[in-house]
């Protein structure tokens, strides 16, 4: 038991601060790595495929088509990889999704037909299904709602640390590996990208652990606050056999989920797009050398680094979610719209990405820290990996749509129907909470730090 004068010291903004900085310098930085590395994995065929195109005799929607297989299968096995999260822990899922990934994704070095590619994807998604929901889930057990938002957007940075460095790393591998030890730039960039994954599996169940009360770094007396703050059934043991299937079950029978659903789908869809098409968006603007297209994509991922974080942090501050999320929204269309106006102007053209990158970035950790509060603690495994899978599905919807309109020559097409789906995510998100008890995010309770201060 802590002693007294022990809660007295750490109690208040700064303490608690201080407890929850050593709890993010515990586990975001491995978290972030896995993430990055995840990321990578998903994103390098838009880079690969500029090489493959010349060695495999693969038309283009090939290629589309086997981006959104890897969601089909992340879809597929999503939530039954989260349920299984909650019962036997983070240390060994990790370990097993992590081990499986990076094996497939480095086999991808090795593919010569369409249906070995097809099926590659698939298995690489299967393997890697449940990841970020069971990232999400595992944050959800150490940082109290009104934290979380900025947890969960540091975390999230690494999907656009990833893009940061994959332009340069895809674009160095591509240009100076190609031909080295009788491999393709391209069958490096798999094998280089993919083994990593394997190594990071084995340091995570080393280090990671399950809960607050198995941490050995945390004092009695902090464990006893943070569970202070936290809801008193996500300290709570894993649930018993059979709650993962009435909770999906529950779930099931929420309408607003389908709404939120919806929602995740065409978030997804959109932003996956606009990530697999960007290095063939940004040839159209005079970028040919995939060294040049990488160093150039690195100003999306910055802004969107910035945006996601600078704007989370507010929103934790104000405690509101909602029009946040929406203003997000608006930069992500109107970001597009300026690109679509710029007529494939280098520098307009960057310009109008990044302010995309910014809002798309900052909306995507909004979205998620809304469904962790909507969600019941004892729903939050089976929710988060279900509407999870959703944006994953939306994920293999949008390249595949995107590819059938650049097939026939429409590029502006495309930019028209991302600014929609990005308009089309706002609304459903304002209808959703519109439709949550008390409005949701309109309650706005004061954030830890604020409540010291006033």
């Amino acid at each position: 038991m802590a002693r007294p004068g022990n809660l007295v010291h750490l109690r208040g903004a700064a303490g608690m601060g201080a407890i929850y900085r050593k709890v993010g310098w515990h586990l975001l930085p491995l978290l972030m790595l896995c993430h990055l590395v995840a990321y990578l994995d998903r994103v390098n065929l838009g880079f690969a495929q500029l090489q493959m195109k010349q060695t495999l005799p693969f038309a283009e929607p090939v290629y589309a088509w086997g981006a959104g297989l890897f969601f089909l299968g992340y879809f597929l096995f999503s939530v039954p990889s989260n349920l299984l999260l909650e019962r036997v822990g983070v240390r060994q899922t990790l370990l097993r999704i992590m081990l499986c990934w990076g094996l497939a994704a480095a086999a991808g070095a090795f593919v010569r037909t369409p249906l070995q590619f097809y099926v590659l994807r698939f298995t690489l998604g299967l393997f890697e299904a449940g990841f970020y929901p069971g990232a999400i889930l595992y944050l959800t057990y150490w940082f109290p709602a009104a934290r979380r938002g900025r947890a969960i957007a540091v975390f999230g940075s690494a999907v656009l640390l990833s893009g940061t460095l994959a332009g340069p790393l895809c674009g160095l591998v591509l240009r100076y590996l190609d031909q080295w030890h009788g491999l393709l730039g391209w069958q490096w960039l798999f094998l280089l990208q993919g083994l990593p994954a394997v190594l990071l599996g084995l340091l995570a169940w080393a280090w990671l652990p399950d809960r607050p009360e198995d941490a050995a770094w945390l004092s009695p007396a902090e464990l006893q606050l943070m569970q202070q703050e936290l809801d008193p059934d996500q300290a709570a043991a894993a649930p018993a056999a059979g709650a993962g299937r009435a909770a999906l079950a529950a779930l099931l029978r929420d309408r607003l989920l389908y709404l939120l659903a919806l929602a995740t789908f065409v978030l997804g869809g959109a932003g996956y797009a606009l990530v697999f098409w960007l290095p063939t968006l940004m040839q159209g603007w005079g970028l040919r050398d995939p060294l040049q297209l990488g160093l150039y994509s690195v100003l999306p991922n910055l802004a969107g680094i910035a945006g996601m974080l600078l704007i989370c942090r507010h929103s934790d501050r104000r405690r509101e979610r909602r029009w946040h999320f929406v203003a997000c929204m608006l930069l992500a269309a109107g970001g597009l719209g300026l690109v679509l106006a710029a007529d494939n102007d280098l520098p307009r053209s960057l310009a109008g990405i990044s302010l995309a990158a910014l809002g798309a970035a900052a909306a995507a950790p909004l979205f998620t820290t809304i469904l962790t509060e909507y969600l019941a603690p004892a729903r939050a495994a089976a929710g988060l990996a279900l509407l999870s899978s959703c944006g994953m599905l939306g994920a293999a919807a949008g390249p595949a749509l995107i590819g059938l309109l650049r097939a026939h020559g429409q590029a502006g097409a495309m930019l028209q129907v991302l600014i929609g789906l990005y308009l089309l995510a706002g609304l459903l998100l304002l209808l959703a909470m519109r439709a949550m008890p008390g409005g949701h995010s309109a309650q706005r309770r004061q954030h830890p730090d604020n409540a010291a201060h006033s």
